[in-house]
């Protein structure tokens, strides 16, 4: 599956960063882009063909915040199968969450993660360390030390910061790495054993509420330190209107504040956990519909940046608990693409290269890693997506081990065929997966 030159023919490009979109014929070597529209006889002889014709090629997706979950909790995902799924879903790097056993939090932890994605050489995996020590949010990590092990940023993500003083010198402090912080808005106190969205659906249905004021203070302290100590500060996924309101008006400020959503917040309400199903139980939770649109609204208007997986992958035997007691999570880095494609792009919200933007150059940005772009000279991380294609949503063909999954069942447009990773073919859907 391995070349040193590619030539991806006929497909239409889109570059966001480069402000690139037509067809073209893209030449990828030795792990690099190489040109753009080379003649037949400029190539090498042995050169491999993809015919993109009628397909989108896209610099890879990058995820900002993906659980692997190995070492620890290899039940719910190995960083093997996360992999997999990253893959085929179109991705080329993500950024690991901290949520490891032992936790990211010292050097030997993350040259760990380091060394075992290594060994599995699949898609880029930059782990996240965490921002205090044990996640206890009591005593900031070393981040010095963090940094010079190959953290590509800080976090104690799934869990929010709750100690402001902490937050803001790191924020200070990681100045001087010019890595970022990625911080999961919610008060703690506002949302502990809260199941879902706090509305007139989860009234009915006897169950604790998840209420939007946890996110909106959480975002509006967030906004505030980072213009404060003018620190790299990303905040997400987010799902509230209060929250898109208040990033916004400091955006419009010009302080440097980045922001991204879950697609899962962006195509359905509340209404889902009527069925009490466990699928529907993630984080963010489903909000009201007037929140889906809103945000909806917020990607279109750039107010939020990107658009990141929410792969929070939880073994079957957890998922299929009783719903007040199942933990949130789903499988998302396999149908991230299309659920975009299907509720965004369909829906004429987006066009096909603000979706790149969201998925690739985007987070690459906010994350200050190499991607998310087709420059010549840089790394040949590209995906290939047929956008006529239709699947249906089957977790048990799921990659990954979590086979749970709000898009369960849906018919969703749009699929990755290829996933190239240093110029080396990774992933190819195969021809009887390419349609319903």
């Amino acid at each position: 599956m391995n070349h040193s030159t590619w030539v991806i023919d006929g497909g239409r490009v889109i570059d966001p960063a480069n402000d690139f979109d037509r067809v073209a014929r893209v030449v990828l070597h030795d792990g690099k882009v190489h040109s753009f529209d080379t003649s037949d006889g400029d190539l090498p002889p042995d050169a491999q063909r993809l015919d993109a014709s009628g397909k989108i090629v896209a610099p890879g997706l990058v995820d900002l915040a993906t659980e692997l979950r190995e070492p620890g909790s290899e039940e719910d995902e190995t960083i093997q199968t996360g992999s997999d799924a990253a893959l085929a879903g179109g991705y080329t790097t993500v950024l690991c969450c901290s949520s490891t056993k032992p936790l990211m939090d010292s050097a030997a932890s993350v040259q760990l993660v380091r060394q075992i994605a290594q060994e599995v050489d699949g898609v880029r995996v930059l782990p996240i360390a965490c921002l205090s020590k044990g996640r206890q949010a009591e005593q900031m990590a070393e981040l010095g030390i963090l940094a010079r092990a190959g953290a590509a940023g800080f976090s104690d993500s799934p869990r929010p910061m709750s100690n402001d003083a902490l937050l803001k010198r790191a924020l200070d402090y990681c100045r001087m790495f010019d890595l970022p912080i990625f911080d999961r808005p919610e008060v703690p106190e506002l949302a502990e054993g809260g199941v879902m969205h706090d509305g007139q659906i989860g009234l009915i249905l006897g169950l604790k509420g998840l209420p939007t004021e946890a996110e909106d203070l959480a975002v509006a302290r967030d906004v505030r330190l980072a213009e404060a100590t003018k620190g790299r500060l990303h905040v997400g996924p987010v799902s509230t209107m209060g929250a898109i309101d208040m990033i916004g008006r400091v955006k419009s400020r010009g302080i440097q504040i980045s922001a991204s959503v879950c697609p899962h917040n962006l195509f359905a309400s509340d209404e889902l956990l009527r069925s009490y199903d466990s699928r529907y139980k993630v984080h963010p939770p489903m909000r009201s519909p007037s929140h889906v649109e809103a945000l909806q609204k917020a990607v279109a208007d750039g107010v939020i940046d990107a658009i990141e997986s929410g792969h929070m992958p939880r073994a079957h035997e957890k998922k299929a608990n009783d719903l007040d007691l199942a933990p949130f999570g789903a499988s998302a880095l396999e149908t991230t693409l299309s659920a975009v494609a299907t509720d965004l792009i369909e829906a004429g919200i987006l066009d096909w290269r603000r979706a790149i933007e969201c998925l690739s150059a985007a987070p690459a940005r906010i994350a200050g890693v190499s991607g998310g772009s087709l420059s010549i000279g840089e790394n040949a991380d590209v995906t290939v997506i047929d956008p006529n294609a239709s699947w249906n949503v089957d977790p048990r063909e799921f990659r990954s081990r979590c086979r749970s999954s709000p898009m369960a069942g849906r018919t969703l447009s749009a699929r990755v065929t290829h996933t190239l990773v240093d110029g080396r073919l990774k992933f190819q859907l195969q021809p009887e997966c390419s349609a319903t």
